[in-house]
């Protein structure tokens, strides 16, 4: 039973970092609310096991963009946006240990998570269909970048999905940066506020209990798919980017909508 779980959770892992890759989404917004679908695991243990794929598919993202010698992603102006994440991100778990002590039965707070991303991701699609009538932003203050990723990482890590969709929001209304760059640029950002979520787990010792098998599976599909989603990613326009990203964005909020019922019901 063990193997086969962690089959599909490769599977899983591997078409989500696809699309994530592409969308700049870093697949944990669609990895964690599937897997919270299937109730094979704790949230918590969910939690880590999203966050550890979406690390890795990431950095092979960024480091490979990097040796290619890529400039996409605004090094300057991203870093301390990710700085800020990456706080942000140590407070995020902090509040998700917090909400997860109010309740008598801890499970549900993955019912608040699922309520939570099912707002945002609503907020996200009317915003990426309308977004042709809203005027981008072009922030300079090196200050508002930090809070900005600050918000960014604790809405992240609390919710378990390493940013995503709620990064290419805020990249381009703050930044004007269209699809593509805005996706290159966000798998920056949650490289950084991953890592330092890692970090603060393993010095804290919160580390929930995971079978060794599903991390490695789960690592392997979002390396895997990381790589085709970035040569997909390079033949494909920001229109094309952009309906995959809506079409993405539906399917996560009928997801987190039927969870939230479960998990609030149990």
């Amino acid at each position: 039973m063990e193997l086969l779980q962690s089959f599909l959770y490769f599977l899983i892992c591997f078409a989500a970092s696809i699309a994530g890759a592409i969308c700049g989404i870093g697949g944990g917004v669609i990895v964690k609310p599937v897997l919270d679908l299937f109730g094979w695991d704790g949230v918590s243990t969910i939690s880590f096991l999203s966050g550890c794929m979406v690390l890795s598919m990431s950095c092979y993202s960024v480091g490979r963009s990097m040796a290619a010698g890529e400039r996409t992603v605004r090094a300057r102006t991203i870093t301390p946006l990710a700085i800020g994440a990456s706080v942000g991100g140590i407070v995020g778990k902090q509040l998700f240990g917090y909400i997860k002590a109010l309740f008598e039965n801890p499970e549900r707070v993955g019912g608040v998570q699922a309520v939570c991303l099912a707002l945002i991701t609503v907020g996200t699609l009317l915003y990426t269909v309308y977004k042709r009538r809203i005027r981008p932003h072009e922030v300079q203050n090196a200050v508002a970048y930090v809070v900005i990723g600050l918000m960014l990482g604790i809405m992240s890590s609390f919710l378990g999905i390493g940013g995503g969709p709620i990064n290419i929001v805020v990249l381009h209304f703050f930044f004007a940066m269209d699809s593509k760059t805005a996706a290159a640029n966000s798998l920056y950002v949650i490289a950084f506020s991953q890592l330092t979520s890692l970090i603060s787990t393993l010095v804290t010792k919160t580390v929930p209990e995971f079978a060794m098998l599903s991390l490695i599976f789960m690592v392997c599909g979002g390396l895997l798919g990381s790589m085709s989603g970035r040569a997909i990613n390079k033949k494909m326009d920001n229109a094309a980017v952009d309906k995959l990203f809506i079409g993405m964005m539906a399917v996560i909020i009928l997801i987190s909508i039927y969870n939230s019922i479960r998990y609030f019901a149990a």
